[in-house]
């Protein structure tokens, strides 16, 4: 009887111990599960934030690249444009007179018929203050003198279908219109005084009132 006890009591010290063991090998295996967990969460956390902060430097280059108009008292870029009327003007067979070079994106859209109306109802003014208009689009030909008949139109209409023009006086850009971006010309108006500096600028012009306010600084410049 002796011997059946001492084999029980060892029998059941060592369940004990195996059952022990048992759940300390769970309690590590669940740790291991925890800290491998973490590691992972860590690793998709960093990732897109890396991704995002490398798609930042290019926008801001794209902008700054964009928007580099000619300043007041800067020479006027040099350019040669084709007109509507089969005839060609530049920076060099306009100075002694004054140029209000105009850039505007589409003919025969309604803001930019309105902007060429309102240069030829005051063309009797610009002429008085021994000035001329020219309006550029990257329009064909073709359609200048379809905008030009349209309106009556007698100022000129200069083709920069290749955007060299626009380019060279910094007004070909990003455009951003109801969240859709896309590359036009931005409507800008330069003064060029008789020597072919820019005498004044109007970026990102809006057509109401527009040219009353070309009007009244053509009559200070010299």
């Amino acid at each position: 009887m002796a011997k059946k006890k001492a084999k029980k009591t060892k029998a059941s010290v060592a369940l004990k111990k195996a059952k022990t063991k048992q759940k300390s090998t769970k309690k590590t295996l669940v740790v291991g599960k925890k800290k491998t967990t973490k590691k992972a969460t860590k690793k998709k956390v960093g990732t897109p934030k890396k991704a995002a902060k490398s798609l930042k430097t290019p926008t801001k280059a794209k902008v700054q690249k964009s928007s580099s108009l000619p300043k007041v008292g800067d020479p006027a870029p040099a350019f040669t444009l084709l007109t509507d009327r089969g005839e060609t003007v530049s920076k060099d067979s306009l100075l002694g007179q004054r140029v209000i070079l105009y850039f505007y994106p589409k003919d025969n859209t309604p803001g930019c018929t309105r902007q060429a109306c309102e240069f030829q109802e005051n063309l009797g003014v610009i002429a008085g203050h021994d000035a001329v208009v020219i309006g550029v689009s990257a329009d064909s030909g073709a359609s200048h003198q379809k905008f030009r008949n349209n309106y009556s139109l007698s100022f000129p209409l200069g083709i920069d279908s290749d955007l060299t023009v626009a380019k060279s006086f910094g007004v070909w850009v990003e455009k951003n219109m109801y969240g859709r971006k896309s590359m036009g010309i931005q409507r800008t108006t330069f003064l060029l005084d008789r020597q072919g500096t820019v005498a004044a600028v109007w970026p990102k012009v809006k057509v109401d009132g527009h040219v009353a306010e070309v009007l009244e600084t053509l009559g200070s410049v010299p």
